[in-house]
């Protein structure tokens, strides 16, 4: 059996995910953390709804 090298590792990206999300946060308050993931909700909000009037679901 052939091994096969492999060129994106999810568990890595999920932990670079996880250090450049704890390093922005670090030192916060908790009413401040609260406040950094309304900010991020809202952009993913934001996101979702320029890329579904991008491309539109086939009906």
């Amino acid at each position: 059996m052939k091994t096969k090298t492999k060129t994106f590792d999810c568990v890595e990206m999920m932990h670079h995910g996880a250090l450049r999300i704890y390093e922005e946060t670090k030192g916060m308050t908790v009413e401040e953390e609260l406040a950094y993931w309304r900010e991020r909700h809202a952009e993913a909000i934001a996101e979702l709804k320029q890329a579904r009037e991008a491309h539109p679901a086939p009906k």
